[in-house]
């Protein structure tokens, strides 16, 4: 049974906006605020850089959430969007982008374990 769910969470302003993976969460989400998540949790993280409004805050989503970035139809101004930092596509004033996980994940390769794995990259990335 897929649920399938419809929230606003409404229109922010900031410098952007980061999409991304469990995998992907400590990285350039974290270092905008984002929360650690350990691989093996599925799910897909939400972060805002530098948001305009303290009440704009990362979130973590469960898989099955197709996320749909809007850029405002009144915009002033133009959007970028970077798929994992190769490239950037303009977007213009009602430009959609929609966002969910893949049906085939991409297979990781560890060391010892992926949690063991997890928390050595921590220790040695973090001190």
């Amino acid at each position: 049974m897929q649920l399938r769910m419809k929230l606003r969470l409404g229109t922010n302003s900031g410098d952007g906006l980061i999409i991304s993976t469990t995998s992907g969460s400590t990285a350039y989400s974290l270092a905008a605020g984002g929360s650690m998540v350990h691989p093996q949790v599925p799910g897909i993280l939400f972060t805002p850089i530098c948001p305009h409004s303290l009440s704009f805050r990362p979130l973590i989503l469960p898989e099955y959430v197709t996320l749909r970035v809007q850029v405002p139809c009144n915009s002033r101004g133009q959007a970028w969007a970077s798929f994992d930092g190769k490239g950037r596509i303009q977007l213009g004033p009602g430009d959609v982008l929609i966002c969910s996980i893949s049906p085939w994940p991409v297979p990781t390769v560890c060391l010892v374990d992926s949690t063991t794995d997890f928390l050595r990259s921590i220790h040695e990335g973090l001190h």
